[in-house]
Parts: C-alpha cells; sequence; structure tokens
C-alpha cells in the first residue's frame, strides 16, 4: 500500500483554504472553453466565500477572492474577471533595503554621540558654554567608563580621549583636571560606609551603650546599699 504524505503532495499556495479548492482550481485550468471556465470559476469563487462567510459584509470581499483564486492557479488562470487581474510582480513586491551606518566607533564604551558632541565643540570658540559643556562630557565619561570596566576609571585617561576624539582641539588644563579629581572623590565620599568600619562604629556604640548600663546597675545596688543601712 502506497502512503500518501501531505510532503509529497503538491504545494498548497493559499493553505487557509484547503487541498479540495485547490484541486477545482487546478481543474478550472485544464478546461479549455473559456466561457465554461468563467462560469466554473465563479462557482469556485462562491465556494471560496461559504469557508469564511463572516467575511462577507468586509470591503472588497469579492475582490480579494478573485485575487486568491489567481494566486492559487500561480497566476496561470484567464477568464473574465470583473476585477483586474493581479501579477505576480504586483504581490511581490521587495521591500526596499534599509542602509545601516557603517561608521567605525573607537570607544564604544562613550558612544558615537560623545566623539561628535566632542568634535563639533573643538571647531567652536573658547567660552564658559563651551568649558561648561566639557566639563560635563568628562563627568560622563568617567560614569561611561566605571559601567564598562567595572572598576574607578582614572582621569589622566578620560582626559587624553577628550583630545583624541577631539583631534587635539579639546586640551583639559590642570585646574579644570582637578576640579573633575574632586568632583569624584567627593562623590565616592558621599557613599554611606559598610563593612569593617561600619562593624568598627556600631561596636563602639554597642560598647558605649553596655558601659552606660552597668553603671546605672551600679548605681542602683549603691542607693539600695545606703537605705538599708538607714533602716538598720
Amino acid at each position: 500500500m502506497k502512503k500518501n504524505y501531505n510532503y509529497t503532495r503538491p504545494k498548497l499556495y493559499l493553505p487557509e483554504y484547503g487541498r479540495h479548492i485547490q484541486k477545482m482550481v487546478n481543474s478550472l485550468i485544464e478546461i479549455e472553453d473559456r466561457e465554461e471556465r468563467t462560469r466554473q470559476a465563479k462557482a469556485v469563487i462562491a465556494v471560496m466565500g461559504n469557508i469564511n462567510p463572516l467575511l462577507r459584509d468586509t470591503a472588497d470581499f469579492t475582490h480579494k477572492l478573485w485575487d486568491h483564486l489567481f494566486i492559487m492557479s500561480d497566476f496561470r488562470l484567464d477568464v473574465d474577471s470583473p476585477y483586474p487581474r493581479p501579477t505576480r510582480e504586483e504581490l511581490t513586491v521587495t521591500p526596499r533595503r534599509l542602509e545601516y551606518p557603517q561608521s567605525y566607533i573607537s570607544h564604544k564604551h562613550y558612544g558615537k554621540y560623545v566623539a561628535r558632541m566632542l568634535h563639533s565643540l573643538g571647531d567652536e570658540e573658547y567660552s564658559e558654554a563651551v568649558s561648561n559643556a566639557v566639563d560635563n562630557i568628562a563627568r560622563y565619561m568617567h560614569a561611561k567608563s566605571f559601567e564598562y570596566n567595572h572598576e574607578h576609571p582614572n582621569t589622566e585617561i578620560v582626559v587624553k580621549d577628550i583630545k583624541r576624539l577631539s583631534e587635539g582641539a579639546i586640551i583639559i588644563d590642570e585646574v579644570t583636571l582637578n576640579n573633575l579629581r574632586n568632583d569624584y572623590k567627593q562623590h565616592l565620599s558621599a557613599r554611606p560606609q559598610n563593612g569593617r568600619n561600619g562593624a568598627k562604629q556600631g561596636g563602639h556604640k554597642g560598647a558605649q551603650s553596655r558601659a552606660g548600663k552597668n553603671q546605672g546597675r551600679v548605681a542602683h545596688s549603691q542607693r539600695q546599699q545606703k537605705s538599708a543601712g538607714k533602716h538598720n
């Protein structure tokens, strides 16, 4: 007995209509009389519409059925259609290829926009606004360097990167460099202290509280002894 598997059968162009509808469309191509072929095509359109009766009230429902009929015939069916006959090129439009930027990013952890900003600031005349912008970019580069390397960034490396990305147009002086260092150290010192220092401080406070409780107990026992001596 020969087994009939789906992968050995002809291809279904629109599987939602099933194989029986596909066989009916294939039989339409073999009809030689054009008028008879058109009449049988309208009958197949009616059967295709009965498969999805809920879509009859939608716009251009019959137009879609005729388009599906031509697609299932692989655009080989020649009948008198009430709608313009679609072509393979119209239904298989190739989308426009997107052009992706191929620019090289020398410092990926800073991003390409940092290099663009430094390059544009290098062309500007020196002013207080430009100086503040460079300081803010330097602090931003500090943060990104810490996120990327998971260690405290070196300020001198950030200054060299600014000079390299600006093509030598921006050079940070010693005053700005010291301000960046002070701001960074102040940011680190503002963090809450944990670990051994916190444990030492907690232990010192606990010792003071225990010493105060012991002194209170000694004073209470002395008062009890004095009151007992008076009664005697």
